[in-house]
């Protein structure tokens, strides 16, 4: 609730549903999930998730980066029900155009490879504009999908003779595996991730792969009203609503 871009941005409203509730009822629709719990450090949205009969749990406020807030609630939630998860998958609350088809396919690279410690999705850039937004997280992969480099400034370059870059960026949608979440907290936040803002550099810096998933979802996250506006506008008509929305 105290994002700096958008004050109260999870409970801004889309189609008369508070955003965080839209991301708490499409992630409820994947099949790929055993259970979904809302973490969050404000009563306000502690609230509203169970008044819709929705999981919440209540977390430190002074987390800085949302990996640390999932693996506090994970713990929480492990202490709760007495058993361990296998796989954390952390979702922003700003995705409110997440499907289950996006979910689903970021937790199949792990599923199928056990080398395989974390992903996150990755979508086109279709705009030069949106390639140069500070608000879009870019990511530049390798051969094989994993990730050699995140920033908030447009990469790469198209200063040197290319004019149409593969321009690539992340989709807040995460899959860890269990216990290497909790290693990934232990380690200490390293340059990069400060000087980028960005949680998955830690990882990178610490010379471990991030793979990325390639998804064609038409998908936009909200850091600013103005995101708001146009998040809702491509939502008017998006089918999955009439799955939750009653």
């Amino acid at each position: 609730m105290a994002s700096s871009r958008f004050p109260g941005k999870p409970m801004a409203k889309i189609l008369n549903m508070p955003m965080i509730g839209h991301c708490y009822s499409r992630s409820k629709l994947s099949s790929s999930l055993d259970e979904v719990y809302v973490a969050t450090c404000d009563n306000e949205i502690y609230d509203y998730i169970e008044s819709i009969g929705g999981k919440a749990v209540m977390t430190a406020d002074t987390h800085e980066r949302a990996s640390d807030r999932a693996a506090e609630a994970l713990l929480n939630i492990e202490a709760e029900c007495g058993e361990k998860y296998d796989i954390v998958v952390m979702i922003q609350g700003d995705e409110p155009m997440l499907t289950p088809e996006m979910l689903d396919s970021a937790i199949e690279s792990l599923l199928n490879d056990p080398k395989v410690l974390v992903s996150n999705l990755m979508a086109e850039l279709k705009t030069k504009e949106e390639h140069e937004d500070p608000n879009e997280v870019k990511v530049v992969i390798d051969k094989f999908n994993n990730a050699l480099y995140f920033s908030r400034e447009p990469i790469p370059s198209r200063k040197k003779g290319v004019d149409n870059p593969r321009m690539l960026k992340q989709v807040c949608l995460i899959p860890f595996k269990r216990d290497f979440l909790i290693e990934y907290t232990n380690m200490e936040p390293t340059p990069l991730e400060i000087t980028e803002s960005v949680d998955m550099m830690r990882i990178l810096e610490n010379g471990l792969k991030v793979r990325m998933v390639p998804t064609s979802s038409n998908t936009y996250a909200v850091d600013t009203e103005k995101d708001l506006s146009h998040v809702e506008e491509l939502m008017k008509n998006d089918p999955l609503l009439k799955e939750y929305i009653k």
